[in-house]
């Protein structure tokens, strides 16, 4: 019987396979370009440095490390070629550290560390995550309201529609200290005026989408709800939230990885020792490059974690409400 049902088995894997594959193609040929890309931008970046520890080692060079320092990075590499390749890629600080020095650091700082301790990325990523979902949840929430505000009074959509987006044009760098010093005058320090920074940039993206939701039902749906003499509130329940709803989940999408940005941002000003941001900090202040590219790939990864999550809530959401594709 087994000998039988094998290879129709083998033949119904084979288009799933061939699907995989093909789907797979592309993104990995993307990804591998990139990383090649990755490894020649190394060579020039790098190269003053590779001319000097070459030099160093004993190697006679046809330019002097004050000419170098004139001289582009290209320049020193098309001058220096074998130096420039040979020490490109095993720096201990470099301009640009390569992919697999940013894995090994990568891998060194998550899994080959106990996630407790400070020398552990997951338990500086576990410090960020908290002012994270607290200023997600805080603007997302601002922003649901306002949206709701906004549809239904003209006087909002004309007043505070424009201040919203003029608020955006302010850069988070320049409004984040004043936040945390202003808080910090009155006391409140530590995870709020993180959180608050967080919920600023969400919650824009969040207004947005929900305004476009809440807009979306079409004029003969809402005559149909008048009709049925339904009142503000029902027509906003059983229509327009459930209209919006793809609107704002992709807004959330979009938030969640903006409030995970303004939380490592107001770690910043503060000095922080615990959180991504504080690892970025302290790479900067003691030139450890490796450790800054291997903090932002950490923070790349909680935010596709963190969009997944949304994802998959929001896929959950709509297939219970029949509304899923």
């Amino acid at each position: 019987m087994t000998d039988i049902t094998a290879p129709g088995a083998a033949i119904g894997r084979t288009p799933l396979l061939f699907r995989i594959a093909h789907a797979a193609g592309p993104i990995l040929a993307v990804v591998a370009g990139l990383i090649a890309f990755w490894y020649l931008a190394c060579i020039p970046m790098n190269a003053a440095q590779s001319a000097l520890e070459a030099e160093r080692a004993g190697a006679e060079l046809t330019t002097t490390a004050a000419d170098r320092r004139t001289m582009s990075g290209l320049a020193v590499a098309f001058e220096h070629p074998t130096e420039a390749v040979a020490h490109a890629f095993v720096q201990e600080r470099p301009r640009l550290p390569a992919p697999h020095q940013v894995m090994v650091e990568l891998w060194d700082t998550t899994v080959g560390q106990d996630p407790t301790s400070r020398r552990s990325l997951v338990f500086h990523a576990g410090i960020t995550l908290g002012p994270t979902l607290l200023g997600f949840a805080i603007g997302s929430g601002l922003g649901i309201l306002l949206a709701i505000g906004i549809v239904h009074s003209r006087v909002m959509d004309l007043s505070v529609m424009p201040w919203a987006i003029a608020s955006q044009t302010i850069p988070i760098l320049a409004i984040a200290p004043m936040i945390i010093v202003v808080l910090n005058s009155v006391g409140v320090q530590g995870l709020i005026p993180k959180a608050i920074i967080s919920a600023y940039l969400s919650f824009f993206p969040v207004t947005v989408g929900m305004v476009k939701g809440l807009r979306a039902p079409s004029q003969s749906d809402l005559d149909l709800m008048r009709t049925w003499n339904a009142s503000a509130l029902r027509t906003l329940v059983s229509l327009r939230l459930p209209s919006s709803l793809p609107y704002l989940f992709a807004s959330l999408k979009i938030a969640i990885a903006a409030a995970l940005v303004g939380a490592i941002i107001g770690e910043l000003p503060t000095g922080a020792v615990r959180g991504l941001g504080a690892r970025l900090l302290a790479g900067s202040y003691y030139g450890q490059t490796v450790q800054i590219w291997s903090a932002l790939f950490g923070a790349a990864i909680v935010a596709a974690g963190l969009v997944a999550l949304v994802t998959g809530i929001e896929r959950l959401t709509l297939r219970r409400m029949g509304l899923a594709r």
